[in-house]
């Protein structure tokens, strides 16, 4: 079941975020960043901020959870920029990592975006340090713009850096 988070599932959503991103929970999944960033990928504080403020509706937070117990599978953060979509926080239970579960959500996404937005086109940063996902990201439609940014290393909200070169790689795919 895919609905709207809410500010109660704050909590759900920086453990989910952070277990599939960051640390030895990480690595029982492929999306681990862990080799490149300690520390934090996001906090209650900056989750609560982003769902405050979707009451707006220039951003929401999908959300995917388990049909039997309703618990937290995968989460993805959507902001409406002018015609496009930015895509962020986007996360998986390490656990259930290659079940589908990522492509379904990221459809749905898509899905809000273009139907209530009226999207174009849906916008993320990735790694370029992270291979594996931009492959994952190409095979759903996802490429390049040549367009680079720099990696936030003065905000320790968006980790602790492990190596000096990282920098992320804008992707776009037309909806």
């Amino acid at each position: 079941m895919i609905r709207l988070a809410t500010s109660a599932d704050a909590p759900a959503i920086v453990q989910l975020v952070n277990s599939a991103y960051r640390g030895d929970a990480s690595r029982a999944g492929w999306t681990t960043e862990a080799d490149l960033l300690g520390g934090q990928r996001t906090d209650p504080e900056a989750i609560i901020e982003f769902l405050q403020a979707a009451e707006a509706g220039q951003q929401v937070m999908p959300v995917l959870l388990d049909a039997q117990d309703h618990s937290l599978l995968a989460c993805v953060q959507l902001q409406r920029e002018g015609d496009e979509a930015y895509l962020g926080q986007f996360a998986v239970r390490p656990v259930r990592q290659g079940a589908g579960l990522g492509r379904q959500l990221l459809t749905a996404a898509e899905d809000y975006a273009r139907t209530h937005w009226h999207s174009s086109a849906m916008r993320m940063t990735v790694l370029a340090q992270r291979p594996e996902l931009l492959a994952w990201y190409a095979r759903r439609g996802y490429a390049p713009t040549g367009e680079t940014e720099a990696f936030p290393y003065d905000d320790i909200r968006c980790g602790e850096p492990r190596r000096p070169d990282l920098v992320l790689n804008v992707l776009r795919k037309a909806l």
